[in-house]
């Protein structure tokens, strides 16, 4: 499906619904909102890769993986088949790191295209359907594991769980694998503060509401669980991304019920570290998941179901 989008002729855009100052010194007066590219069936994972110009992005039901070029605008597969991938990463070296629903599995694309597996059991179990991943600055990788991509054949493949919804740890030295959490509903979207010293991770089956919860990191491990954030209402998140500033730009939409709003609530909410709400970026289309990139880091580019926008900040993206 492909989405019809016009640009706002005005500026500044009014797309950019500001609620609080704060957001203004992150508001670029002259950039707008802009449709890179449209016709997936369902956009997640965003990466950005600098060294060569070029977005990646998941369009799980297609089983694909497309790459849009910075320098001439077109759009091509990177992967086809992609085993229904879902969140990307680069590790410390730069290596694609993706999280595959079909094969629930977590894999390496080697820099001569060889594909290493890292993780698709934990104590003798098959993962659920890995959905989003972030890379720690030890160089370890966290994932979110829920069973959204068993839970029928359109993001996967249809399976029973063998195991919770959790989020898991592989070391970056010893490669081995660890299960950090498994009391959320949903574990989905999950990104470092700054410094590194606080992980956070959404709880997308929340309720009431949907959540973003806030960790301490001591090494290897979690401690000092606390709420940052409650969607309230009707409003739902899936993944997002922190800048330099330790703000968070979170993926939203409705939660499905008869509240939510579509015009209100799809695109994107951003958030203080402090977990104050400061803007919501207006999209036709609720967003999944969004990185920063660009040549100077100062792009925000937003995958939204059939769509991938794009917009420029005044701020960068902390390192994923």
């Amino acid at each position: 499906m492909k989405i019809d989008f016009t640009p706002h002729a005005r500026r500044p855009d009014p797309a950019i619904e500001v609620l609080d100052d704060a957001f203004l010194p992150l508001r670029l007066f002259a950039a707008g909102v802009e449709q890179l590219f449209t016709g997936l069936a369902w956009a997640e994972g965003p990466v950005w890769f600098g060294d060569g110009r070029y977005l990646l992005v998941s369009d799980i039901p297609n089983n694909r993986i497309l790459r849009w070029d910075e320098t001439t605008g077109g759009v091509s597969d990177f992967r086809n088949p992609s085993n229904n991938a879902n969140g990307h990463v680069r590790d410390r070296q730069g290596r694609l790191v993706s999280c595959e629903h079909l094969t629930r599995r977590i894999t390496r694309t080697e820099y001569d295209g060889r594909i290493t597996v890292l993780a698709d059991r934990y104590q003798g179990k098959r993962l659920n359907s890995p959905n989003d991943i972030t890379c720690g600055p030890d160089g370890s990788l966290w994932f979110s594991d829920p069973s959204f991509g068993i839970a029928s054949d359109f993001e996967g493949e249809r399976a029973e769980p063998e195991l919770p919804h959790g989020v898991y740890r592989i070391d970056g030295a010893t490669g081995a694998l660890t299960l950090q959490l498994d009391d959320l509903q949903g574990p989905n979207g999950l990104a470092f503060s700054p410094d590194g010293r606080v992980l956070y991770v959404i709880e997308s089956r929340a309720r009431p509401h949907r959540l973003i919860w806030a960790y301490d990191v001591d090494g290897a491990r979690l401690t000092n669980k606390r709420l940052l954030i409650d969607a309230g209402g009707p409003g739902a998140f899936d993944g997002m991304a922190v800048d330099v500033q330790g703000n968070l730009w979170c993926g939203f939409g409705g939660d499905g019920s008869k509240a939510a709003d579509p015009a209100q609530l799809d695109g994107v909410r951003v958030y203080s570290g402090e977990g104050r709400p400061l803007a919501h970026i207006h999209l036709p289309e609720r967003c999944a998941n969004l990185c920063f990139g660009g040549a100077k880091g100062n792009r925000l580019f937003m995958a939204s179901t059939h769509s991938v926008y794009a917009l420029y900040v005044n701020t960068r993206g902390a390192v994923a």
